[in-house]
């Protein structure tokens, strides 16, 4: 499992030209789920994800968690995360899960993360295309791979 963190000032999320989420000060998750994940990396991500110290504290260090702010999170399913490039220049994605595993995966994750992280958690619509629009603050983009712990 693999994410994309952005701090964000606002991020709104349209499908088919409607708005369908949006969140302020927050964090926007883009989420890929491959066929080797399972609820482990889930309670990985969401823990590390909910306790991330990503936000400036008085001082203008990033110093504090989504949930000392008070934010809000927004999680966005991508599939593309696993692209791989090795071959040619048309990327593979075999390595994603398909939807049978994933949509249980992607609905945990934002259960649990709204659990964990005691905020409010928006999010998209699995498979479908979506138009994302984000104002990212300092810029601050963090990937957090389940399966390399760094």
């Amino acid at each position: 499992m693999r994410i994309v963190i952005q701090k964000v000032e606002k991020a709104e999320l349209t499908v088919d030209g409607s708005q369908h989420a949006s969140i302020e000060t927050g964090l926007l998750v883009l989420l890929g789920i491959e066929d080797a994940d399972t609820e482990e990396d889930i309670a990985w991500l969401t823990g590390k994800l909910s306790r991330l110290r990503v936000f400036d504290d008085d001082n203008g260090v990033m110093n504090h968690s989504i949930q000392d702010v008070g934010g809000e999170l927004m999680v966005v399913s991508q599939f593309t995360l696993h692209a791989s490039t090795k071959k040619g220049n048309r990327p593979s994605y075999i390595r994603a899960a398909k939807p049978d595993h994933a949509v249980p995966l992607y609905e945990t994750f934002i259960k649990q993360l709204e659990t964990e992280s005691n905020c409010r958690v928006a999010s998209g619509i699995f498979g479908a295309y979506m138009k994302v629009m984000l104002v990212n603050d300092g810029p601050a983009t963090i990937i957090i791979d389940s399966k390399n712990k760094e």
